[in-house]
């Protein structure tokens, strides 16, 4: 056998071995998610450009004095981390067949509402968007909607992406 043919085998071998896990590779994304726009989130919240701590997913579980502390910020940013694991296998789970960037659009600017408008007020982990103040507000929808896009696109581009499993054609 030649060793071009060789290697085309075992280039078929390898794309047509390739398989995803459903369920790790969405928690591999919330991990990255989780790290990248909480570290972001953090930047923003040190610059002033947010009044919400970084750590606010947090505040249920730890006092804000405790979450206003380096230790508490670090504590609260793995809370986001574990919110966006949770997210992104909500994700897969409803929408993960969806495909393009708009259903994570869409899902960023969901979370954004249901914490922003209901749930934050609510368990006092935000103030109400009428005192929050338009830099907090545009900072964050805009955090969330690249949350949700890197979240949303990145699961689709996986799942729905049919021609990089497809054997590398021959070359003429």
């Amino acid at each position: 056998m030649s060793t071009l043919a060789k290697n085309k085998r075992s280039d078929q071998e390898v794309y047509s071995d390739h398989h995803t896990n459903p369920w790790t590779y969405p928690m591999m994304i919330g991990l990255y998610a989780g790290i990248i726009w909480g570290g972001l989130r953090w930047v923003f919240y040190q610059i002033k450009f947010t009044t919400v701590l970084p750590g606010f997913i947090g505040d249920p579980f730890f006092k804000q004095s405790f979450l206003r502390t380096g230790w508490g910020g670090l504590a609260g940013v793995g809370c986001y981390v574990l919110f966006s694991i949770a997210a992104a296998l909500l994700y897969k789970l409803v929408l993960g067949k969806l495909r393009g960037p708009w259903p994570g659009i869409g899902y960023g600017v969901f979370w954004w509402a249901l914490i922003f408008l209901l749930l934050g007020p609510m368990l006092g982990m935000t103030a109400s968007i009428t005192k929050s103040g338009w830099n907090t507000l545009f900072t964050e929808i805009c955090v969330f909607i690249l949350w949700g896009l890197f979240v949303g696109y990145s699961i689709a581009f996986e799942f729905t992406d049919e021609a990089s499993r497809e054997p590398i054609p021959a070359p003429t």
